[in-house]
């Protein structure tokens, strides 16, 4: 169904990625006739390009030649963060769309740096400005069916966070669809979250829509501090705090 594409260095375990995109192009060409989809951490890891500069930089020096030379492929730019990324979707007619993370929605960099250094909302792609949050607020607002959930949920242990030098992640998961709850609730969309997390995804993979349903409530819960992580343990997102949403159902 799909290829994902990690530039070197972009993430965690990501040392071995591809640094010249160009020498990508026979497979991109053979994606391209077979229909599979490209799926890409959007972001430059070029010494010299401030962290936060790194998506807007990739959307500029990598994504758009590569559309040019591949108009047909199909792409998904995984987990957007800034306005910039916004602003190049809303411009393209085919082929493009992409991810949001709920943490990305919920926050910006200051949760990251604010009152101290907080490696639990350490990600990468790194928190980005409020503008960039509420760009994020709006595009899943607009209902347009280009975006669609994309959790980038990434659980490490405990120690692997809280350390000289920390892992990249946010665990999200045990609370996945209230994260978002809140963020649509944020956007005044809460008409729109069940699309976004079910059927965007769907229509643009060409991919049957689940049978299933989960029943959402404005009720109250309190996360636990930590969970079991194989030996280990993890510290969930926003660990030990209460939270607006849960699923009933």
């Amino acid at each position: 169904v799909a290829i994902k594409w990690y530039p070197k260095g972009a993430t965690t375990n990501s040392a071995q990625g591809v640094a010249d995109p160009k020498k990508l192009d026979p497979i991109l060409e053979a994606m391209q006739q077979a229909g599979l989809l490209l799926l890409i951490h959007g972001e430059v890891t070029t010494d010299g390009v401030d962290i936060f500069d790194r998506e807007a930089t990739f959307i500029d020096s990598t994504l758009e030649p590569l559309r040019r030379r591949f108009p047909r492929l199909r792409i998904v730019l995984e987990h957007i963060t800034t306005a910039h990324a916004v602003a190049y979707i809303q411009n393209q007619r085919d082929n493009l769309a992409a991810t949001i993370t709920a943490h990305h929605l919920l926050y910006n960099r200051n949760a990251l740096l604010v009152g101290g250094l907080k490696p639990h909302y350490y990600c990468l792609p790194i928190l980005k400005t409020e503008n960039d949050r509420q760009a994020l607020l709006a595009a899943i607002a607009s209902g347009d069916s280009r975006y669609f959930m994309g959790t980038d949920s990434a659980p490490h242990p405990r120690h692997a966070k809280e350390n000289a030098c920390g892992c990249a992640g946010c665990y999200t998961g045990h609370a996945t669809l209230p994260f978002y709850a809140a963020a649509f609730e944020q956007a005044n969309a809460l008409d729109k979250l069940a699309a976004f997390a079910a059927r965007h995804g769907a229509d643009y993979y060409g991919l049957p829509y689940n049978t299933g349903e989960i029943t959402l409530e404005r009720r109250a819960q309190t996360f636990p501090t930590s969970l079991p992580y194989g030996d280990s343990e993890l510290v969930p997102f926003l660990a030990g705090e209460t939270w607006p949403w849960r699923i009933a159902a």
